[in-house]
């Protein structure tokens, strides 16, 4: 059965209040419906037939759920006094619920925008003296023993006394001091006006034993139930004589919602937020700091990027069998990277969720570069760092769950299932959007911003600003991680991470704020359509509340007394987060990587060799140099300069790799911008020339040397008994070492041999990149249905708009039974026939039902042009085209009323 909201009678005549959501839907105009559609999306996966199944589809409670956890906490309060009201109720009666007896001036400000916002988004419908919410929401807020309500209120006194004897109603009348009645229901309606006149009830009140009046004032304010005994005390029996504590169960009574609300001053909340909290700035800094600031931390988050992705280039860690990474390669990640482990998590999956790393796929799976991340390698500085970020950004996988546990008590491990969390990308967007906000330079206060995302969104359960629950937890890492990337410097946002989220550079508006400084616009103010429904005309151009000037300028000294900003609604609404299209995002990074290139610094050609058989990389080096000076060298140490050692294995390496020590040394020689000094030209000769010297094959394994003295001092030594070496010739010893380990032994005793191949030719050993097949980046898990773009919503409103047409147009009875039922017409194929070549000759619409190849009946409003072959050809109204149809799939055709020919 439908309720009330989804009923569709028969079309109101213009200008009436509407019955039902589904007249009320009829009511708005495309731009409405659009911004109904826009804000929750799920009413069009898939698109509705018409308003009225839009309207049961708005009512149902898993799309009235995701609406009311998408308010904001005043609007949502607004729509828990709307559930305690009376259905229906009047703009001043809900007014008077939020605003209490004494009209607080910034609820009153506020309310017409919350009240607007409610009628947007269809939960709630109706002019201003019939105001109602939609049933499944009243039912999800309304007070119940199950489930109290936010506002604490209990049942009405109606409600209440359901289930009492008429005596004993009576009774509680005459206590009461009021005259008795005939009947249960007057006597219950004039206990009703008693406790909701004020006069009346403040005068019954004065009467009351103080220890009553103290039991009240517990109860007040939720929860409205207690315990009793059997036989009560005598200041607990004048309150249920007089029916201000009612039973509602052996042993349980309640305070009645009237009387509550009296007690209360009229209020159904004890704490109203029609203002957003301000947000609080931590530190005001010069913009050039702030930007050079985030141009390091971005330079640094390339390099460990690399670092990580070079750590694992001949194959990373092994996938656990559960996927992700095992707790001791995370360990060993963030010792390689000389950073802690949740960094570490973060660099993890911030390459994975750029498509830069994945597993191998292999029987033996670990984790590898992917093809993509050589590509990335070729990008400019800028534009890798954007694909970094964007990514991010865009990203569900939350590293700051590695290490917690999931609900199964595992623990979550980075790379690992489990880490997606929907609610990620739009707090990254939101917090940085408020940082956004902020005057130019400025930061925030980490709880003032976990306030701010409270109030858009309030968290389920109990009130909390501990920022616990699962969106302050990811404000605070988007925090983090905004400033480890390079997003935000010193906390406040970059001109780079301006432009990653599309907002206007912060000059530009610095100066639309200060033009509308003095509007009285704030985080509550709002316009009020009048195209939203019939009586959403009092909220128009009501503002909601003052909006205070743009505080401190950027040049604010430490230890200055910053203020407190309020800015006007943002431009990035809270409850309208919309995802960008793909071009617009590629929009963004491109102009992001733009703007921070000049700030990176470019990379050198040269390097600074000193006597200490170290080099010094002043910067950045190109990636040919920084390529083979890793092979030749160690890095010793980090920071605005890298430190390179060389050391005879360092040295042993690149000649392993083909070079020659005439080679080596014309390499050093053209970089460095000071002369190759001796003992690193000696330590490279004395090296090349013992390299090779002894040669290491396959026999099981055997070494071989010109030199039988250089084998003798082998065998004396007690470091190759391991190896277990024997003479075969005055030249060759055979071992029963495999040849890496026999290689790796030798050059352990300090000896510098090289492998060699069947052949007799020495092998030459380069690092062999590891890389996985070609993989996409991980896609995000959607928060819900994707929001629609211009072009899915201008269609989905015109099918909507011509299929209700076609399923509200007015037909002859006589033809189509039962008119405005949505039942199908029934005709007899000569029928259809006829009518329909009747149809074509005089030009007239007709009614048709029509089932399709899949079996899906639907009802369709046709202007016929001509008939044959077992085929009808009309414009069809509901789909706005010129169409064909079977004949065989009509069901049935019927006229329309004469008064919608």
């Amino acid at each position: 059965m439908r309720t009330e909201e989804q009923r569709d009678p028969d079309p109101a005549p213009a200008g009436t209040p509407p019955r039902s959501l589904a007249e009320a839907l009829r009511t708005r105009d495309d731009t409405s419906l659009s911004t109904l559609l826009r804000i929750r999306p799920d009413l069009i996966t898939p698109v509705p037939t018409d308003l009225t199944q839009l309207a049961t589809r708005a009512g149902t409670r898993a799309s009235v759920v995701r609406a009311l956890e998408r308010l904001d906490r005043f609007a949502l309060q607004t729509a828990e006094a709307l559930a305690v009201a009376s259905d229906p109720a009047t703009y001043d009666e809900l007014m008077g619920l939020m605003a209490g007896d004494d009209r607080d001036p910034a609820v009153t400000a506020a309310f017409p925008h919350a009240l607007t916002t409610l009628r947007e988004q269809a939960l709630v419908w109706g002019t201003d003296d019939r105001l109602r919410l939609v049933r499944t929401a009243r039912e999800l807020l309304a007070p119940a023993p199950q489930h109290p309500s936010p506002t604490g209120l209990g049942p009405t006194v109606a409600e209440a006394t359901a289930g009492m004897s008429p005596g004993r109603v009576q009774e509680i009348v005459a206590a009461c001091g009021l005259p008795t009645t005939h009947d249960a229901v007057s006597a219950v309606a004039s206990l009703t006006a008693l406790f909701t006149g004020r006069e009346r009830m403040s005068a019954l009140l004065d009467t009351a034993p103080a220890e009553s009046l103290e039991v009240l004032s517990r109860l007040v304010w939720g929860p409205p139930y207690g315990q009793v005994t059997a036989d009560p005390a005598r200041h607990l029996r004048w309150l249920i004589d007089r029916a201000l504590l009612l039973p509602t169960a052996p042993g349980t009574v309640v305070l009645p919602r009237e009387a509550a609300l009296h007690l209360r001053a009229g209020r159904a909340h004890r704490e109203t937020d029609p203002v957003a909290p301000a947000l609080e700035t931590a530190r005001t800094h010069r913009t050039q700091m702030v930007d050079t600031t985030a141009a390091g931390q971005a330079y640094h988050a390339l390099a460990t990027v690399e670092e990580l992705l070079k750590d694992w280039h001949e194959g990373g860690p092994s996938v656990l069998r559960a996927g992700g990474l095992s707790v001791r390669d995370l360990k060993r990640t963030a010792v390689a990277l000389d950073v802690v482990e949740p960094v570490a998590a973060f660099w993890v999956e911030l390459a994975y969720a750029a498509g830069l790393l994945a597993s191998d796929g292999e029987a033996e799976e670990r984790y590898a570069a992917t093809p993509g991340y050589d590509e990335w390698l070729e990008l400019p500085a800028g534009e890798r760092w954007a694909a970094l970020a964007s990514a991010w950004l865009a990203a569900t996988r939350t590293a700051g769950l590695v290490g917690g546990r999931d609900a199964k008590e595992r623990t979550l491990s980075a790379l690992g299932p489990g880490l997606d969390r929907s609610a990620a990308p739009e707090v990254r967007h939101r917090v940085l959007a408020l940082l956004g906000g902020l005057p130019e330079g400025s930061s925030a206060v980490p709880d003032s911003v976990i306030a701010r995302l409270h109030w858009e969104r309030p968290p389920r359960g109990p009130r909390t600003d501990a920022g616990d629950d699962l969106r302050g937890r990811l404000a605070r890492w988007t925090l983090s991680e905004a400033e480890l990337l390079g997003v935000t410097g010193r906390g406040a946002l970059s001109a780079q991470g301006r432009a990653l989220l599309g907002l206007p550079p912060a000059s530009a508006q610095d100066t639309a704020s200060e033009a509308g400084s003095g509007s009285g616009s704030s985080p509550g103010s709002g316009s009020g359509s009048g195209s939203v429904g019939t009586g959403a005309g009092r909220g128009a151009g009501a503002g909601a509340g003052a909006g205070a000037g743009t505080g401190a300028g950027a040049g604010a000294g430490a230890g200055a007394k910053l203020p407190v900003h309020r800015h006007p609604r943002p431009a990035v609404e809270p409850a309208a987060f919309l995802p960008r299209t793909r071009a617009e995002q590629a929009a963004a990074a491109a102009q992001a990587a733009r703007i921070l290139g000049p700030l990176l610094p470019e990379p050198l050609d040269h390097v600074l060799l000193q006597a200490d058989l170290t080099a010094v990389a002043p910067g950045p080096l190109r990636r040919p140099l920084a390529d083979t000076l890793g092979v030749l060298a160690d890095v010793e140490s980090k920071g605005g300069a890298t430190v390179y050692r060389f050391t005879p294995g360092s040295v042993r390496r690149a000649l392993d790799a083909g070079r020659s020590a005439s080679d080596l040394q014309a390499f050093l020689t053209a970089h460095s911008r000071t002369p190759v000094p001796q003992p690193l030209a000696y330590l490279i000769d004395d090296v090349a020339r013992r390299h090779g010297h002894l040669r290491i094959g396959a026999a099981s394994a055997y070494v071989r040397c010109d030199d039988d003295a250089v084998l003798n001092e082998i065998l004396a030594d007690k470091r190759s008994q391991g190896l277990r070496l024997r003479r075969l010739a005055p030249t060759v010893l055979a071992a029963q070492a495999d040849p890496a380990a026999l290689l790796e032994g030798l050059r352990s005793m300090g000896f510098a041999p090289a492998a060699e191949s069947a052949e007799g030719d020495v092998l030459i050993t380069r690092a062999h990149a590891h890389r996985t097949p070609p993989r996409s980046a991980p896609e995000p898990v959607p928060d819900g249905p994707p929001v629609p773009d211009a072009t899915l919503l201008g269609a989905a409103i015109r099918a909507v708009r011509a299929g209700d047409l076609a399923s509200t147009t007015p037909r002859k009875a006589d033809q189509a039974g039962l008119p405005g039922t949505g039942e199908l017409p029934r005709t007899s194929s000569a029928e259809t026939l006829a009518t329909m070549q009747a149809a074509v000759m005089t030009g007239e619409a007709v009614w048709i039902g029509y089932v399709n190849a899949e079996g899906a009946a639907s009802q369709r409003v046709i202007a016929p042009i001509r008939v044959e072959g077992g085929f009808v050809t009309a414009y069809d109204h509901t789909a706005d085209e010129v169409r064909t149809y079977p004949l065989h799939r009509v069901t049935g055709v019927a006229e329309l009323a004469d008064d919608q020919q």
